[in-house]
């Protein structure tokens, strides 16, 4: 029986069409709350992306969406501040976030996190707040290494450990980040090591 499905074949151009959209959408956010003096810290996959081209751009993993630190007290000033870039604050499945106003894709949003608040109920720790940051050579702030590997291990979805075994890849989780974490966490990160190995 002949497959008389059509051929899919893919297309290497929209794959990177996507990866540029994530990093201009990233710039513009990022500078837009630069520019109105809001703390933030740019979390998630691009976080550590970033983090693992410090040692190895080859080892890039691409996001399709960003995803953002913030005080909720800035909130109101930041949908100010984002509003003219056409993103338009919405509440999905109580998670905040900017989508395109012309094209709204909650996929490929712009999605926050409060500082200082668990980020779910049954968490055992709080977000990290903002002041945990860097500035990179590309001009925008960045959590710190350990605040990263503490909230991916504490997500602990399938992406997040991914994520964490990408920062284990290029020898980015050192001493000094595996004394900052708690026993929870801990266990956690030595459960991906073994499963690793």
């Amino acid at each position: 029986m002949t497959d008389v499905r059509p051929t899919i074949l893919p297309d290497f151009h929209k794959q990177v069409l996507a990866v540029q959209r994530v990093e201009k959408l990233l710039l513009d956010v990022t500078r837009a709350l630069d520019g109105a003096k809001i703390p933030y810290a740019v979390i998630g996959g691009n976080a550590v992306a970033a983090w693992v081209a410090t040692v190895d751009e080859d080892a890039v993993r691409a996001t399709k969406d960003v995803d953002l630190l913030l005080r909720r007290s800035d909130i109101a000033a930041a949908t100010q501040a984002l509003t003219a870039l056409d993103l338009e604050r919405v509440e999905v499945l109580g998670v905040t976030m900017f989508v395109d106003r012309k094209r709204p894709s909650p996929k490929k949003g712009v999605h926050i996190v409060f500082a200082n608040e668990k980020v779910r109920g049954h968490y055992e720790h709080a977000a990290p707040d903002t002041a945990q940051s860097v500035r990179t050579p590309a001009g925008f702030v960045l959590i710190e290494l350990a605040s990263l590997v503490s909230m991916k291990l504490q997500a602990f979805r399938r992406i997040d450990q991914v994520h964490v075994e990408d920062l284990l890849a290029v020898d980015l989780i050192d001493d000094a980040v595996t004394a900052s974490l708690p026993p929870d966490l801990l266990a956690r990160l030595r459960e991906i090591q073994e499963t690793k190995e």
